[in-house]
């Protein structure tokens, strides 16, 4: 069974596309929202949708966390508020899994809308498949077992993805697959494209460079305020 977590926070515009999404995939046991600290409708909305609320400090990587705890399932699918998988993704998922040496992996990330920052976005996303720069919008898929061998998931306030993936990476293999999931491109447009890839670009550098998550998300802080 997979258990599709969601960490959400003041998402009450999304929410409900996203589970409604996630409970009309084959293999899913549970859609788990784990609410940060909503001000507007959120919680509300996904409970009356069928899922399973979690309520936890704000935080996506806390929040993840908290959701992880609290699922069932084998397999563990952390899926943005804002990002909607495509029909046949948990067939993928199920086949990839369907190998031993199999841990984890991700879906094809695809942004919405016809603005030229979105079609910008997704004419680099083959580029960042190939070169293996994976982020959580992308939605992450890991065993159970697997996500625990690894720690878990981090309370870090960004980046909090790609600490997962790298740790979950070496345990085993890491699949991407040709599923898509679709995104919105929101905080581009609200941002900015060129000053969002420029922040995002330059956040990413200094952690692989190995700037503490927690200095990063203090220089980021102002710009990320009513979602997670």
């Amino acid at each position: 069974m997979i258990s599709v977590i969601i960490p959400a926070l003041n998402e009450e515009r999304e929410i409900a596309r996203t589970i409604v999404c996630a409970l009309a995939m084959e293999e899913v046991g549970e859609v788990i929202v784990v609410d940060g600290g909503s001000q507007d409708g959120t919680v509300g909305i996904a409970r009356a949708m069928g899922a399973a609320v979690v309520e936890c400090e704000r935080g996506r990587g806390r929040q993840m966390h908290a959701g992880a705890l609290a699922a069932s399932g084998e397999v563990l699918w952390f899926v943005h508020a804002d990002t909607r998988p495509e029909s046949g993704a948990t067939r993928q998922i199920v086949a990839a899994l369907g190998d031993a040496l199999v841990v984890g992996g991700n879906c094809t990330l695809a942004f919405d809308g016809e603005t030229r920052g979105a079609r910008l976005l997704n004419a680099v996303q083959p580029l960042m498949k190939r070169l293996g720069v994976y982020y959580g919008d992308s939605t992450i898929f890991v065993r159970r077992s697997v996500y625990c061998a690894a720690g878990g998931c981090r309370p870090y306030p960004l980046f909090e993805d790609s600490d997962l993936i790298q740790r979950v990476r070496a345990l085993g293999r890491f699949v991407s697959l040709d599923a898509r999931v679709v995104t919105s491109s929101r905080r581009f447009e609200q941002r900015g494209f060129l000053r969002t890839c420029f922040l995002w670009t330059s956040l990413q550098m200094l952690f692989w460079c190995g700037v503490p998550a927690e200095r990063l998300g203090k220089w980021y802080a102002p710009v990320r305020r009513d979602t997670v």
